[in-house]
């Protein structure tokens, strides 16, 4: 059984982990209010753009611009988006197992397949098991548009230059605090005209009128879109990383206190233990002097 001494070190340690552990869930739940609010005013936006530009995109041909072009999809590149830091319990593994499965599957039918990882989890998790050809690390401490745009004239140029056939996104949607959903979406090439349509909602095809034409909309749209959907997911990716270091932050909290109160019943009964000990000499010697006398 441990001694009195030992348990009470145990204990002055758990103490003070749950104090790191409470201060980590109170600046986690700071961020993540601010982060959940940019999330929240800007999902309306990206979601009318996206239905505005897919009714446009299936109107026009696949030819009227470079983006929406068709290619043998060979060549597949993979922006997996995670959090810089961790403790923040299965948000990055869940995305981390979702991407590998992906991967896995692309290969598996002979596409060659190299990645572009934002965030510091996914860079180093993938450093040596996948062909990263660009990399985004630290970013989530503080971001605007300008990092959207910035990983956008990075994956355009490249699909223009037909240097890969598909682009796509990974990245965590979050649902609620508790919840983060792995999502799969494909950035290029938009389905147009002569293209399968069976994953766009044809009940979104409405009778727009555009002014100037359909095909000069698309050249001003097209990037903005990809601005748009990267943007959609470092904001999602913000909040569902502080939500879910809030939730691993409290459970941890809890833990720390079960802890506390097995350890400080551990150090009742050693100390009650020592004080029978004690009063057994005690008796015992009593006694000896007793029937010496």
């Amino acid at each position: 059984m441990p001694s009195l001494k030992d348990i009470k070190r145990k204990v002055g340690a758990v103490q003070k982990t749950k104090q790191i552990t409470r201060a980590m869930n109170m600046v986690a739940a700071s961020k993540f209010k601010s982060a959940q609010l940019k999330m929240e005013n800007f999902r309306p936006y990206a979601g009318k753009f996206m239905d505005v530009l897919n009714s446009l995109a299936l109107r026009v041909e696949s030819m009227s611009h470079p983006l929406l072009a068709v290619r043998d999809p060979r060549r597949i590149r993979v922006i997996c988006m995670t959090s810089d830091r961790g403790l923040c319990g299965g948000f990055n593994t869940n995305l981390i197992k979702t991407t590998e499965r992906f991967m896995k599957e692309k290969v598996n039918d002979g596409k060659d397949v190299a990645m572009i990882t934002v965030g510091r989890k996914g860079r180093d998790y993938f450093r040596k098991k996948a062909n990263i050809v660009a990399q985004k690390a630290d970013v989530f401490g503080k971001f605007d548009m300008t990092l959207a745009v910035s990983i956008a004239d990075e994956v355009i140029p490249a699909f223009i230059k037909e240097e890969y056939d598909e682009l796509y996104l990974i990245y965590n949607q979050f649902m609620n605090v508790s919840v983060q959903k792995p999502t799969v979406v494909r950035l290029f090439p938009l389905p147009s005209i002569g293209q399968e349509t069976a994953e766009v909602d044809t009940d979104r095809f409405l009778d727009y009128t555009y002014e100037p034409s359909e095909e000069a909309l698309m050249h001003k749209l097209l990037p903005m879109y990809v601005h748009v959907l990267v943007y959609r997911a470092l904001l999602e990716t913000s909040a569902g990383e502080n939500g879910a270091r809030m939730a691993a932050m409290d459970n941890a909290t809890s833990n720390c206190e079960e802890l506390i109160s097995s350890l400080t019943l551990k150090m009742n009964k050693a100390r009650q233990a020592a004080i029978t000990a004690e009063l057994m000499d005690i008796v015992g010697g009593t006694e000896a002097l007793a029937k010496s006398g």
